[in-house]
């Protein structure tokens, strides 16, 4: 029963950053990339030939200004032109577009279902024995088996919920973690049930 609370904060952590991830505009900023266009020039007298497996190629002549009759500038002239910057925007990479009732969500959610049956049964078992239920939300309704019940059904819709609504919004990620989270918490509520029973 203490695994409840854990199971509600977990759900409560899961909500906050659903909420956080769903706010408008840039959560951080982001700059542009810039990719020189022009390569680096090697310097001057410097030669680098290519060495492959035949051998060593001869390496291509350099430019001189001096042996082409022009004056060398010096290197901190004003005058050099500058090297051309563009800037490159990097696409991400998108989420393949999937229907909400595709195979894996009909898994998790039976998933999801199966682990919160279990949990309402292990924790009615608990109550029957004289056990105290942990959870403050699922202690309102587990005066009667019908109403805990409730509680777990709603439980199981909630996630549904959560998961289409990101779907809806494009986190497809999120949308699967959403039924792993809550597996993880009632398995491990089932697991302290059995662990007390």
């Amino acid at each position: 029963m203490l695994a409840h609370i854990y199971s509600m904060s977990t759900r409560c952590l899961l909500l906050s950053l659903a909420l956080v991830l769903l706010q408008p505009g840039p959560v951080l900023a982001q700059e542009p990339l810039l990719l020189a266009l022009a390569p680096a020039a090697p310097s001057p007298g410097v030669t680098d030939p290519m060495e492959t497996a035949f051998g060593r190629l001869p390496s291509a002549p350099m430019y001189s200004a001096e042996a082409a009759g022009e004056s060398p500038r010096p290197a901190n002239s004003s005058s050099m032109p500058s090297m051309a910057f563009s800037p490159v925007t990097v696409q991400p990479e998108l989420p393949v577009p999937h229907r909400f009732w595709d195979r894996e969500n009909r898994v998790l959610f039976a998933t999801v279902g199966a682990f919160a049956a279990a949990d309402f049964c292990t924790t009615r078992a608990n109550l029957a024995k004289g056990g105290r239920e942990l959870n403050p939300v699922t202690r309102v309704l587990s005066g009667s088996t019908p109403g805990l019940a409730a509680n777990f059904a709603l439980e199981t819709g909630s996630v549904m919920a959560i998961s289409y609504m990101f779907h809806r919004t494009g986190h497809h990620k999120l949308e699967r973690i959403t039924s792993l989270i809550s597996v993880g918490t009632s398995a491990t509520a089932v697991g302290y049930d059995l662990a007390h029973h």
